[in-house]
């Protein structure tokens, strides 16, 4: 035992010298951590899960623990527009997709918007331990590119419109880290109309602590600005253009307004 304490401990000296010397190397062990604590906090509470199947609530307990250790990889965050949440009713919600870390978004906006559901590729639900929770909690899988993604979306119209479900959707269907948002897709649109629930516009601030390419991974602020409602009530499918359009070019607003002041923020604290 006393030599595996040994081990251990210079395991954990290494570790350390790295982290406070090497960019990489903070890159690479902070977001082992992330994936490390993300599958615990998933898994531990799944058991309690399945009292409740497929309820989005399941998600509060991990969401809970998750947030405690966004505070450990330097992460913190600002949420505004809480007025505009109407938890009366169904929504579909617009989040924009930067990293595999918007999942602390999601624990932010968990506790705050009932009956939220999330929608995501359907590989993750193969990912056990961590996709086994996703799924008891409720989330929609897809198959990206595929005619069943429609139909999967289509089906979602009855939650949304008679159960007063809030339909997460990443519109842009794929993460970056660029200073544009991406195309929308139009799949979240039709369930809105459809459904004829207003559409949730929610935007992150870019991740300028961020930078994959270069590997680095430091400590920031994000803001998570929750914007006014767009109704679709009246609306038809020849409307659906200029709906997307009016939906993107509200949040590229937002997101390049938030980005300018976060990063203002890291450059006065950086000189």
């Amino acid at each position: 035992m006393s030599a595996f304490n040994v081990v251990f401990g210079c395991v954990m000296a290494l570790l350390i010298i790295l982290f406070t010397i090497s960019s990489m190397a903070r890159y690479y062990i902070k977001f082992t951590l992330f994936i490390v604590l993300s599958l615990i906090f998933a898994s531990v509470p799944l058991p309690l899960m399945f009292f409740r199947p497929f309820s989005p609530k399941n998600a509060l307990i991990p969401a809970y623990f998750l947030r405690l250790t966004a505070r450990f990889l330097g992460i913190r965050w600002t949420v505004r527009g809480l007025e505009n949440v109407d938890d009366s009713r169904g929504a579909v919600v617009l989040l924009n997709h930067q990293s595999s870390l918007d999942l602390y978004v999601l624990a932010v906006l968990w506790p705050l918007m009932e009956r939220c559901t999330v929608v995501a590729k359907r590989s993750l639900q193969y990912s056990v331990p961590f996709g086994t929770a996703t799924w008891m909690w409720g989330t929609v899988f897809i198959d990206r590119g595929a005619q069943s993604a429609r139909s999967v979306l289509n089906k979602q119209t009855d939650a949304v419109k008679c159960h007063k479900r809030k339909l997460l959707l990443f519109p842009e269907g794929t993460r970056h880290g660029g200073d544009k948002l991406l195309p929308f897709r139009k799949g979240a649109f039709h369930v809105a109309l459809n459904a004829e629930a207003p559409i949730q516009p929610i935007v992150v601030s870019k991740y300028h602590f961020l930078d994959s390419k270069r590997h680095r991974f430091g400590s920031g602020e994000i803001i998570i600005t929750i914007l006014p409602l767009i109704e679709t009530k009246g609306l038809t499918k020849d409307d659906i253009d200029a709906l997307v359009e009016t939906t993107q070019t509200k949040m590229q607003e937002e997101f390049t307004n938030t980005s300018a002041e976060t990063y203002s923020r890291l450059s006065l604290k950086s000189n």
